[in-house]
């Protein structure tokens, strides 16, 4: 009996050690499964970010050039105020001079010139004035021109920031 007992433990034990060796298997390809579909989903998402990013870099340079030509445009509009002004005072000093001249021409309306120059004056002092306000409206289009120019400087870097997220191997590697 004790030969009996020793064959049925023997086998027992091979059972037991074949067991285990199905279960331990079992388990290692479980995490083995679990793992793969781990890296393929962080696949996925990191391809979707990725796009995203990089589609973020396309807008970001997208608005970057329209900032350029809204620039482009309001240093057209800026010249233009420029030599718009520079044409009201030629064509306001044709008309001071035409007054003058009609002064002269009027010796019998004596009585109503003197209201006619007072007017006359306080239009020259009202052209002073938007002389003066269009000299600030240029300086404040300047100031304005160089901001938009620091804003697009800021977008560029900005750009050249994204442009590293999309390409993280540049980051990575000290000798590119």
């Amino acid at each position: 009996m004790t030969e009996e007992n020793a064959k049925r433990t023997g086998l027992a034990g091979w059972i037991a050690k074949l067991t285990a060796l199905g279960i331990a298997g079992l388990i290692a390809a479980a995490a083995f499964v679990g793992m793969g579909l781990f890296m393929l989903n962080m696949g996925r998402d990191m391809t979707a970010m990725t796009k995203s990013v990089m589609q973020m870099g396309r807008d970001v340079t997208s608005m970057a050039n329209d900032m350029r030509q809204m620039t482009g445009e309001m240093q057209v509009m800026a010249r233009s105020m420029v030599e718009g002004q520079a044409g009201m005072s030629v064509d306001f000093a044709k008309v001071r001079v035409g007054m003058e001249r009609m002064t002269g021409d009027m010796s019998k309306m004596a009585g109503d010139m003197g209201a006619l120059s007072v007017n006359i004056g306080t239009m020259t002092g009202s052209i002073d004035t938007m002389n003066q306000s269009m000299a600030t409206m240029n300086q404040s289009m300047y100031l304005m021109n160089q901001s938009i120019a620091r804003m697009d400087a800021n977008m560029g870097r900005m750009a050249l920031d994204i442009n590293k997220f999309t390409r993280p191997e540049s980051i990575m590697t000290p000798f590119r």
